[in-house]
């Protein structure tokens, strides 16, 4: 099996410059023109490749190559191409166009799959459009109830049968997204370790054992606004500085969890009106909630819901907190733990078992088959920045690991 990373790279940069924001930034938003510029630009791919392609309701996109026994449940890989506001090229898109390289030196060493093996490129992993993570691979995996799906909306006020209709697929129902549990033998994503670890131990391949339990929380604040020079301090209800106070207390509880693990981010802080000269009468918050032990996730949602309480009637603020979601961890396959991990091996590499403590959208995945993720290394552990990066050569190495892995699953 020989990667082409010459190839694969320059495809990086080609799928990089289909960005709402000029290079280096990619940005590109759940269904925007950029996202679904992008989606064609990997039907084209698939294309070349004769992969058998379908995209569901909520905009999964499968591409599939079919196996000699097509009964049998397929093996799944893949990951996204959506991005944040302000990020870079390598997040998700390793494991989507470095999915399809697989797929071609399999093909080009005259491999014949008994099983199918099949790309998944997940709708929304990012929460940039309605607050919550994952969106394709909760619907998949039924995780997602479908009238909180319905429900969401994006901060315009939009819902997601909006934007679906925009992007053509209104005439599909969300009812039929979800899968059954047979469906895969198998699901392998290839993806940037968005951490120092590998990095920093000189080690090229990364084994997940456990994906970190994510939870997400809206709060909406509102206080009394009016001119500043009008409102005197001791009868002021700021919206902002109660919401400041709660960001700080959202740290505070990650920081005292008792776990190493345990991660708070107050994300998104908006205000209104917005003028120099004028109280701040709303506040818009949404804070994520990270941590490999649910007990301890958990127990920090409880003291940051209750600081909330507290600082609100202290400040006389009104709060409305939605809680999107709070995820179980996903424990991974330990036989495909073990199946990368010699696979890695057989090509001379040193692989090590981790943590993800970011989630992706194998966390889903592992609620409908055997799951584990296959991580490279980044510079610095950067993601989610222009910046972020992994060099061809480490690229190459995961490519050349997803394939033998692949390659062994779809043979038995």
């Amino acid at each position: 099996m020989r990667v082409d990373i010459k190839r694969l790279q320059r495809e990086i940069d080609e799928l990089a410059a289909i960005s709402e924001a000029p290079a280096p930034v990619v940005t590109r938003v759940l269904f925007s023109e950029a996202d679904l510029r992008a989606r064609k630009y990997i039907a084209g791919i698939c294309r070349q490749l004769s992969l058998t392609t379908r995209t569901d309701a909520v905009g999964n996109v499968f591409a599939r190559w079919r196996g000699a026994n097509e009964r049998l449940p397929a093996v799944g890989t893949g990951s996204h191409i959506d991005a944040i506001p302000n990020a870079g090229r390598y997040d998700g898109v390793v494991g989507v166009l470095g999915a399809l390289e697989a797929f071609r030196v399999l093909k080009e060493s005259g491999y014949e799959p008994k099983r199918s093996l099949e790309l998944i490129i997940f709708t929304a992993e990012e929460p940039t459009r309605f607050g919550i993570g994952c969106l394709g691979s909760r619907l998949l995996s039924g995780a997602l109830p479908l009238a909180k799906a319905a429900a969401l909306r994006d901060r315009d006020g939009h819902d997601l049968h909006y934007w679906r209709r925009r992007a053509g697929l209104a005439r599909q129902s969300l009812a039929s997204v979800k899968l059954p549990k047979s469906c895969y033998s198998a699901f392998v994503e290839l993806h940037i370790e968005q951490g120092p670890l590998l990095e920093k131990n000189g080690l090229p391949i990364g084994v997940v054992e456990k994906i970190a339990a994510p939870s997400t929380l809206q709060l909406e604040l509102t206080g009394v606004g009016g001119h500043a020079c009008a409102v005197l301090m001791p009868e002021r209800r700021d919206a902002s500085l109660a919401a400041a106070e709660i960001a700080l207390a959202v740290e505070y509880a990650a920081k005292h969890s008792g776990s190493p693990d345990t991660v708070g981010t107050t994300g998104v802080f908006r205000i209104e009106p917005g003028a120099v000269n004028s109280v701040p009468c709303h506040a818009w918050l949404e804070i994520d909630v990270r941590d490999t032990l649910l007990r301890t996730r958990d127990g920090t949602l409880k003291k940051i819901e209750t600081a909330i309480r507290q600082i609100c009637s202290r400040r006389k603020i009104k709060y409305e907190l939605r809680k999107l979601n709070a995820d179980a961890p996903a424990i991974c396959d330990w036989r495909l733990v073990e199946t990368v991990e010699a696979v890695t091996r057989e090509r001379k590499l040193r692989p090590v078992r981790m943590i993800s403590r970011a989630y992706h959208d194998s966390l889903f995945m592992a609620q409908l088959c055997p799951t584990t993720m296959i991580f490279i290394p980044c510079r610095g552990g950067v993601s989610h920045r222009p910046d972020e990066y992994s060099s061809p050569a480490q690229i190459k190495a995961g490519v050349e690991v997803l394939a033998g892995t692949l390659g062994r699953l779809a043979g038995t």
